[in-house]
């Protein structure tokens, strides 16, 4: 009875607590339900430190509504104060990020990305208390910046912290960090669908079953734990949830807007770099913890200007919706948004970008509701209607996450009849969008230090890959034994005479089908040259079959776009001119027997390259010492 007959299914090691917690998709879950508390919680501290903070400048909760108004706690200001507030503002964020955290400078998402693509999601425990203090002190003291960015920071870095802790592997802590940012988002918009999106397809950016599932809890827990704190009621409860679009036609004004809104999305982005820019050739040799309060002056006189700049702009919104300004105030309300946030980003305020975007979309799908209000009359639909589409094309534009636009627009406003015409409004300003600039809002940061992320690193494909996706499936799956089966099991008769000698026989080593293809090349290299069979989950059935180059195979698959899956691999006929490669197996009384490689007197023009023992190939070393019956490969200068 061959060995192969007799052994037992092949079983799972028992794990350990912690690895438990570590390696099985189950504890993943329950670390995303974890992160997602903390999320939550997170997001309502943020917005009550806003809230907080704005009243200690303003003597109220939100402001910048009311136009030329001053200060309640500081009256004898006068408007004045509009100038000095981001000036005292700065005199908080400037020390604070350049002391302490560098990284919660800017709006934060794309040090969150870059985290998650290059570092194995590791971020900083300290950015989330330094990110949360300066936002909320560059928002409170007037910084026309949006608090989506920092909370996303703040609940990726504290799902970092938490990863670290646990000693999460670098794939599954990619994931936690995507909770992270997905729970922000969805607690403070009260959104959980949008926060799924913006985890997966901004932050994590892939929609693997795995990820989806794991943000999905934790944007869920988040946002239940927020709505006792924040309220239940859609983002933008003003909006008129009964605007339809009234005729099909209606639909070619909604493609209009949509390119407008697709050029307003990368004018902001550029607008942004392009001011910073400006700001980093007159700051250059300047310490930057004093930037913001030099910046925090230019900041101040937008808002003398234009009040309604100030934080991050949420009740003017609300007052747009409701009708209360005219189409050249809405206009310039676009122009003093876009100039408002890239100041305040410039001189080295914290806050986000995605509030400014919507601010921007709003306003300018307003104003043309306005107009085509104007021009087609009550058939052209309530203005209200084509504010939501600016705010999905702008949105859409800047970040180029179609589904995040989508889901965002249609919770935020409760309204899900949006849902066809916002479907049209982000695929066809994403599509301009892509025509328009290589980069988004958030990966030209990235961009400009050499880091790309619209390319896929190739670690990122193989180290994604699992045994059950590069193996040969089996025709049939053939059922294992359990142990109380394995005393009837009788080995078979083989009578391979006909075919060929038979050189050997041997009990193979299983891998199971879940298993990540970096340790199934391990396992190759150990047991495997001619390739290992791959189990089900719970050891029942042989699943397939996986050898090198099917693991080379998939990989290749993963790299190249999904058009190019099905052509052949494109081989080349390149030889090696003036070498040749020679096979020598070493016999028992020959000179290289028992000896090092490097003590072997090899003829002259000829280095071993490779030995191959039993049935495993291994690349030669000095010390390797060589045994009767190797055979080694060696090339050869002809």
């Amino acid at each position: 009875m061959s060995d192969v007959a007799t052994s037992a299914a092949p079983r799972r090691s028992r794990l350990a607590p912690g690895a438990v917690v570590r390696e099985t998709r189950l504890g993943l879950l329950a670390l995303a339900l974890v992160v997602g508390a903390g999320a939550g919680l997170g997001a309502v501290v943020f917005r009550l430190l806003v809230n907080g903070i704005t009243w200690v400048f303003t003597g109220q909760a939100e402001f910048g509504q009311d136009g030329w108004v001053g200060s309640a706690h500081a009256p004898w200001l006068g408007l004045g104060f509009l100038v000095l507030a981001p000036v005292v503002g700065g005199l908080v964020v400037g020390p604070l990020v350049s002391r302490f955290a560098p990284e919660a400078r800017g709006h934060g998402v794309p040090e969150v990305m870059i985290a998650v693509a290059e570092q194995g999601g590791r971020i900083r425990p300290r950015v989330a208390a330094v990110k949360a203090l300066a936002s909320a002190v560059t928002i409170g003291s007037g910084g026309s910046v949006g608090r989506e960015g920092p909370i996303v920071q703040i609940g990726s870095a504290l799902a970092s912290s938490f990863g670290q802790w646990v000693r999460l592997p670098e794939s599954r802590l990619r994931i936690l960090v995507a909770c992270g940012a997905g729970g922000g988002i969805a607690a403070t918009f009260n959104a959980p669908i949008t926060g799924v999106f913006f985890g997966a397809e901004i932050i994590l950016r892939e929609l693997s079953a795995e990820a989806l599932f794991s943000v999905m809890l934790s944007a869920m827990v988040a946002d239940a734990i927020a709505i006792p704190f924040l309220g239940g009621r859609p983002f933008l409860e003003q909006y008129p949830v009964t605007t339809v679009l009234q005729h099909p036609q209606d639909y070619l004004l909604v493609a209009v807007l949509a390119v407008i809104a697709a050029f307003l999305g990368q004018g902001f982005s550029k607008a942004l770099y392009a001011v910073e820019d400006l700001a980093d050739r007159l700051w250059a040799g300047r310490p930057e913890w004093a930037r913001p309060v030099v910046g925090g002056v230019a900041v101040g006189l937008v808002l003398l200007a234009l009040p309604q700049m100030y934080g991050v702009g949420y009740p003017v919104m609300f007052k747009a919706l409701a009708g209360d300004y005219a189409l050249w105030f809405l206009l310039l309300l676009v122009i003093g948004k876009v100039v408002a946030t890239s100041l305040t980003l410039a001189v080295g305020g914290s806050g986000g970008v995605f509030a400014p975007s919507l601010f921007i979309g709003l306003m300018t799908g307003t104003a043309f509701g306005l107009v085509v209000d104007q021009l087609f009359g009550p058939a052209a639909g309530d203005p209200a209607l084509y504010a939501a589409m600016g705010m999905a094309g702008v949105f859409s534009s800047a970040t180029r996450a179609p589904l995040t636009a989508l889901a965002s627009v249609v919770e935020m406003t409760g309204d899900f009849l949006l849902a066809l015409p916002v479907m049209l409004t982000v695929g066809i300003a994403t599509a301009v969008s892509r025509e328009l600039s290589y980069g988004t809002v958030y990966t030209t940061k990235l961009l400009r230090r050499g880091q790309d992320l619209e390319r896929s690193a190739p670690w990122q494909a193989f180290a994604r890959l699992t045994a059950q996706q590069t193996m040969r499936p089996l025709p049939e799956a053939p059922r294992i034994p359990d142990r109380a089966e394995d005393t009837e099991a009788v080995a078979p008769d083989l009578d391979l005479g006909a075919i060929g000698r038979v050189r050997q026989e041997r009990a193979p080593q299983a891998v199971f089908e879940d298993e990540p293809v970096a340790e199934v090349v391990r396992q190759l290299d150990a047991y495997g040259r001619e390739g290992m069979p791959v189990v089900s989950g719970d050891g029942s059935r042989i699943l397939g079959w996986i050898t090198a180059s099917s693991v080379v195979r998939a990989v290749r698959r993963a790299l190249l776009p999904e058009s190019r899956h099905d052509l052949p691999p494109q081989t080349s006929d390149t030889p090696l001119p003036g070498f040749r490669v020679v096979e020598v197996e070493v016999s028992p009384s020959g000179a290289a027997a028992g000896r090092a490689v490097a003590d072997v007197a090899w003829p002259e023009g000829a280095s071993p390259v490779s030995y191959t023992r039993g049935d495993l190939v291994h690349a030669v070393e000095p010390a390797t010492v060589l045994e009767p019956g190797d055979i080694v490969n060696l090339l050869v200068r002809t």
